[in-house]
C-alpha cells in the first residue's frame, strides 16, 4: 500500500510546475501524505488543512516515504538518484521533459500512473551504479556515483590519449575526443549518441565507447559490471576534463582515474505494461514508416 510519497523536482518551467501540482492534487484525492523537496517548483498546497511537509534531504526526515516520485526529465532523475542512493528507496520518474527514458512515466497519464502504483501494479528494476574511486572527493563532498556514465573527454582542441586498464591488465590507447564509460542505464544515453550498444537495464555490464577516435577500426567494448578500471592520460593541454552524470571537474594530466561498480544499486519503479522494450520503441520511433 502506497502509503507516503516524496516529490523532487527543480525545473521552474509551465509544465513541470504542472505536473507536480497535478500529481499532488492525485494523491492527496487518495489519502497519500505528500513529502514535498523545496525545489519543486515552488508549488505549495493544501493538504488536510495544512501545507504538504516540506524538506531539504530525505535524511533529515523523520519517517521516509514508500517510493519518491522524480518530475522532470531525466537530467531531474539523475540528481535525484543521489539523494535516494542510500536509502533503498524506489524511485519512479514522471517525465515533463523530452525523451524520457528514465522518467518514463508521462505527465498526461498522472491520475492512472498513481492508480497503479497504489495497487501495487509494478516492478521495482535494480540498476548498477558506477563510481569513480580515485582522485577522491571531486565533487564537492557530494558522491562519484553515476547512474548513466562517467566521461574522460579533452579540454582542448588536440585529442587526449587515454590509456585504459581493466583490472591492471592493458586493455588499449585511445586517441580520441574522449571516452563514455557506461552503465546499461546509461546505454541509451550518450553511449547511444556515438553507436554504442544498448543493454536491458538490469544488466550488470559497463560499456567503453569511444567519442570520435582517430583510427576508425576502435569500436565500443562490453565489460564484465566486476571489472576495475585504471585511466592514465596524456594530451598537449595540461589538463583533461572528467564528468560524473551531470557533474563535470577538469584534473591535471598527471591524475589518473580509477572506475568500478558502486556498492549499491538504484531500485527503480516500472508500471504495469510499460516495459523498457516498449519504451525503446516509442522513444525511438522503431517500426514507424515515415513515409505515412
Amino acid at each position: 500500500m502506497l502509503r507516503k510519497i516524496a516529490i523532487f523536482s527543480k525545473d521552474n518551467n509551465p509544465k513541470t510546475r504542472d505536473g507536480v501540482q497535478n500529481l499532488i492534487n492525485e494523491c492527496c484525492r487518495r489519502g497519500i501524505i505528500v513529502q514535498l523537496s523545496h525545489k519543486s517548483g515552488g508549488v505549495s498546497v493544501k493538504y488536510k488543512g495544512d501545507i504538504a511537509e516540506q524538506f531539504s534531504n530525505l535524511s533529515d526526515l523523520k519517517d521516509l516515504p514508500d517510493m519518491v516520485l522524480s518530475v522532470g526529465g531525466d537530467g531531474t532523475f539523475l540528481e535525484t538518484v543521489l539523494k535516494v542512493k542510500d536509502l533503498g528507496i524506489p524511485v519512479a520518474g514522471v517525465n515533463t521533459g523530452r525523451m524520457g527514458f528514465l522518467a518514463n512515466i508521462p505527465g498526461e497519464e498522472i491520475s492512472n500512473s498513481i492508480d497503479l502504483l497504489c495497487k501495487n501494479e509494478f516492478e521495482i528494476v535494480e540498476r548498477s551504479l558506477l563510481q569513480i574511486t580515485g582522485p577522491s572527493g571531486l565533487f564537492e563532498g557530494e558522491p562519484s556515483i553515476a547512474l548513466n556514465e562517467i566521461t574522460i573527454q579533452k579540454s582542448s582542441v588536440s585529442m587526449i590519449t587515454i590509456n585504459v586498464y581493466v583490472d591492471e591488465v592493458y586493455l588499449n590507447t585511445y586517441w580520441a575526443d574522449g571516452l563514455i564509460i557506461s552503465t546499461a542505464t546509461g546505454s541509451t544515453a550518450y553511449n547511444l549518441s556515438v553507436g554504442g550498444p544498448i543493454l536491458s537495464p538490469d544488466d550488470e555490464s559497463m560499456i567503453i565507447s569511444p567519442i570520435s577516435p582517430h583510427n576508425l577500426t576502435i569500436r565500443p567494448i562490453v565489460l564484465s559490471g566486476n571489472s576495475k578500471l585504471k585511466m592514465v592520460m596524456e594530451a598537449r593541454a595540461d589538463e583533461y576534463l572528467v564528468t560524473c552524470d551531470f557533474r563535470y571537474k577538469k584534473l591535471p594530466l598527471s591524475k589518473e582515474i580509477l572506475i568500478e561498480k558502486a556498492g549499491s544499486k538504484l531500485k527503480t519503479v516500472m508500471l504495469k505494461d510499460r516495459d523498457f522494450y516498449s519504451t525503446l520503441r516509442n522513444r525511438l520511433m522503431w517500426g514507424v514508416d515515415k513515409r505515412n
